[in-house]
């Protein structure tokens, strides 16, 4: 899914059926880096943020409160997503 798409789908409140790959596309064009994999966890930093994102896969889907979270991290700290050319 386009990251303009998913963007539009999370800040309608539309946080079911997104799938992890997805999520992970998204986390990292706001520049966050995945850090470490512990289990089921995928912990991604932000070099100007202290704030940690971490994401589960659970069937293919990433878990609801999670894109949550990272909404708001995205709102919280306006952050910009990377353009790539």
């Amino acid at each position: 899914m386009r990251r303009q798409i998913l963007l539009q789908k999370l800040a309608r409140g539309a946080f079911q059926n997104v799938a992890f790959a997805d999520a992970v596309s998204l986390v990292k064009s706001f520049g966050f880096n995945l850090a470490r994999v512990s289990g089921s966890h995928h912990v991604f930093v932000h070099p100007k943020i202290p704030e940690v994102v971490n994401l589960q896969e659970v069937g293919g889907e990433a878990k609801p409160y999670q894109l949550r979270q990272v909404l708001k991290l995205i709102e919280r700290y306006n952050l910009k997503a990377e353009d790539k050319s």
